[in-house]
């Protein structure tokens, strides 16, 4: 099926490792240029070299996302690159696992200024170049979090719900620019982020890793984990005119582990 993207210009944050990475080189096979960017520099070379392979261009940058004027410079300098922008992923390494009594005030406001306010701030500053499309599409990754909460995750669970509702306003208010927006909700997808949450979850129950594997494995219906690129499937579908229909969604994308109904 041709997603009809060959050409768009895709940004996608944080994108040197795990979900970003896989849903970037999602979008480089299905011929979308990319603006990408991480932390460090040589990691997000690495991934620009990746997605190269597909034959797209893609412009690679190191941006803190904790950092207002890092994301700023950062969208602008993809903006002038590519003269224009199509689709905006956001996304950002999750916060550190822990419960309500784990974390300050310093603790709550790092959690809020990485997964909340990023979201936020990538939004606002790509606004412009997709009004100028004259369409457009926002994706905002969060986590089964937002529907079912997750041990020992507090700050994801507040902080992702706020950015789903943040992406459930903007449907609305965008939607007369022809600027779609949807999340997307990660289940137990298989990388390094979900080995440390199992790895802490052991550290905390005294258990170990593989147990808390097991377990988890024991809730989801299809009985594995889902592989990343799995899931950049779903993202790049969303983005594409196949889904031209599909605004102020959730999609879960979880093997069925999530059992609510809505």
């Amino acid at each position: 099926m041709d997603l009809g993207l060959r050409g768009k210009v895709a940004l996608v944050a944080a994108a040197s490792q795990g979900l970003g990475k896989a849903v970037a080189l999602g979008f480089a096979r299905e011929g979308a240029n990319l603006a990408i960017c991480s932390r460090k520099q040589d990691a997000i070379d690495a991934v620009a070299t990746e997605a190269r392979q597909h034959g797209v261009e893609v412009f690679a940058t190191a941006c803190d996302l904790r950092n207002a004027e890092d994301i700023t410079r950062f969208v602008q300098a993809a903006v002038d690159h590519f003269g224009g922008l199509d689709i905006l992923v956001t996304n950002a390494g999750g916060p550190p696992a822990g419960g309500f009594t784990d974390f300050d005030d310093a603790g709550w406001q790092a959690g809020y200024e990485l997964t909340l306010l990023s979201a936020i701030r990538l939004t606002r500053a790509a606004l412009p170049a997709l009004r100028q499309r004259g369409k457009g599409c926002i994706i905002m990754l969060t986590s089964s979090s937002v529907k079912q909460p997750i041990p020992n995750l507090i700050l994801s669970n507040v902080f992702r719900a706020g950015v789903t509702a943040l992406a459930k306003s903007l449907a609305e208010e965008l939607a007369p620019d022809n600027i779609r927006v949807n999340t997307v909700m990660p289940g137990r997808i298989a990388t390094q982020r979900l080995i440390e949450l199992d790895q802490a979850n052991a550290a905390k129950l005294g258990v170990d890793p593989e147990t808390v594997r097991q377990r988890s494995l024991a809730q989801i219906p299809l009985g594995r984990y889902g592989e990343p690129e799995e899931f950049a499937n779903a993202v790049v579908f969303l983005a594409s005119e196949r889904a031209s229909y599909i605004t102020g969604a959730a999609l879960q994308v979880d093997g069925g582990m999530i059992r609510t109904l809505w």
